[in-house]
């Protein structure tokens, strides 16, 4: 197995690496209700099997190695507040498995206590694994001071890392506009100059979500570079992103706009 650069996997990582529409859908982890909120509520088989996971999950965190990862695929899936203080020391176990599998979990299952940990992993963890589950953690930390450390990696880091700093940038940025303005700010920059479709999408997916809450100027902004995305990325995957952001604003004359590049067969 390789990854994105086509660089060598070790198989054991990839097949405890968390699915990337796993992680999509937690960004919109504040849509979903949590289920271990109805415990106690109900007597569902459900919500029996969450309490039972739950339980054992914290029962494998206090054991070895097997049975830590064992319990951090529960907290990876799970919220329990009592995993917290199991979860946290595991940020800085030597096996990179462990470290990545910590972060997403704490992901999950935030926790004050965990920022600067994890902010020291996303600027100096050797592991790029450990790097991407980390930036897509922050996302789960807004009201933490994540947005210079998530820029950073957008500026500096691989790929993988750079595609989940854009989506918790706008995480992030969407509690307030002047958070917002700098997110969007730097968001606008990597689609200018990222020389990878994955994250120029992501970064359009991300503008999207920042546009509301965002001053008048840097939405004109914004709508310009994604016209302009529409007019002439060449990866047809960024296109069709920057074409369904544009299509999900409430603007008439950029609809207006739209419809003249559609009417001059510009756009299909």
């Amino acid at each position: 197995m390789n990854d994105a650069q086509g660089h060598p996997v070790d198989e054991g990582l990839a097949s405890l690496a968390i699915d990337p529409d796993v992680l999509a859908r937690e960004l919109e982890a504040e849509l979903v209700g949590d289920p271990l909120d109805e415990i106690g509520l109900g007597e569902s088989d459900s919500d029996v099997n969450i309490a039972r996971e739950c339980e054992q999950g914290l029962q494998w965190l206090k054991q070895g190695h097997e049975e830590r990862l064992q319990g951090l695929r529960v907290f990876c899936e799970h919220r329990d507040p009592r995993a917290l203080p199991l979860l946290v020391p595991l940020l800085q176990e030597p096996c990179p498995v462990e470290r990545m599998s910590a972060v997403y979990a704490l992901g999950r299952n935030p926790c004050p206590r965990a920022v600067k940990i994890l902010l020291k992993l996303l600027r100096t963890d050797s592991n790029a694994y450990v790097r991407k589950a980390t930036a897509w953690s922050l996302g789960n930390y807004p009201d933490a001071p994540v947005l210079k450390p998530l820029i950073h990696s957008l500026q500096n880091d691989v790929a993988a890392v750079r595609l989940w700093a854009s989506g918790s940038l706008a995480e992030a940025g969407a509690i307030s506009a002047k958070k917002a303005s700098i997110a969007a700010s730097q968001l606008l920059v990597s689609l200018k100059i990222d020389d990878q479709p994955l994250v120029r999408s992501n970064c359009i997916w991300a503008l999207g979500r920042l546009y509301d809450v965002l001053e008048a100027l840097l939405r004109d902004e914004i709508e310009e570079a994604l016209l302009n995305v529409l007019l002439n990325d060449l990866e047809p995957s960024v296109r069709y992103e920057a074409r369904i952001v544009l299509e999900q604003i409430d603007n008439p004359p950029l609809e207006q706009r739209l419809k003249r590049l559609i009417d001059q067969g510009l756009l299909a």
